[in-house]
């Protein structure tokens, strides 16, 4: 099996052994719970660690990232990328939200068992979430992987940021025809897209594109509409 802390080395990220062993024991749970639910189609470890747990902390050594305090995963499947960040931040507060009450079970079950304590997991649509004031413009962060394309993304997630937050989305190498039709709806949603970086790491064949959107007004409330919609029918 890969040795994870050596994968993690090629990132500015520091990896203690109790960190190693919290992702390993997740691993192990994510994948014996994957025999009854539908978590996962990634079953080889080897794998799992370079699609699961590497690409999500792709993010860990950039500005955004290290200055936030509070941060919300829409979206968030098995708990990827929320737990392994929050693995590797425990000073930081996650949020990890999913509209399948089963999945976020299992989250609760391992995050408890391993000692992760900075994870809350929250069983809810974007949509509807989005509109409630306890989260609605609170975070400094929200991160996404692979939920949606980019203008539904921005809707389900830019309402959840404050002014001057960033929405972190993960995205594939042929981005840039879905950054040109959500320019708009960025723009309506109160956000700016401030730039794109390459995370390329060839030796382990992952080639992504994280886009940092910045919060520079607030979401009009109208927005998000109501559950369904986004997905339907984005604003393009």
């Amino acid at each position: 099996m890969i040795n994870l802390k050596e994968v993690l080395s090629s990132l500015p990220v520091s990896c203690t052994d109790e960190m190693c062993a919290q992702f390993e024991a997740y691993m192990e749970g994510i994948l014996f719970w994957n025999q009854k639910l539908n978590l996962t189609a990634i079953t080889d470890k080897d794998e799992f660690i370079i699609k699961h747990f590497l690409d999500s902390v792709l993010c860990c050594g950039f500005d955004e990232f290290i200055c936030a305090e509070k941060i919300i995963d829409v979206g968030t499947g098995a708990g990827f990328p929320g737990v392994p960040l929050a693995i590797l931040s425990p000073q930081k507060t996650f949020v990890l939200m999913d509209s399948l009450k089963k999945r976020l079970n299992v989250i609760d079950t391992l995050t408890s068992s391993i000692g992760i304590s900075n994870v809350v997991t929250v069983h809810a649509r974007a949509e509807e979430l989005a509109r409630n004031k306890s989260h609605r413009q609170q975070y400094d962060l929200c991160i996404s992987r692979a939920v949606a394309n980019l203008a539904t993304l921005a809707e389900y997630c830019l309402p959840f940021i404050r002014l001057g937050g960033y929405l972190l989305a993960y995205k594939g190498p042929d981005a840039d025809d879905e950054i040109a039709s959500a320019r708009k709806a960025v723009f309506l949603l109160g956000g700016e897209l401030e730039r794109v970086e390459f995370t390329r790491m060839q030796e382990y064949g992952l080639d992504h594109r994280i886009l940092f959107i910045k919060k520079i007004r607030n979401t009009p409330e109208k927005y998000p509409r109501k559950a369904g919609i986004p997905s339907k029918n984005p604003l393009i």
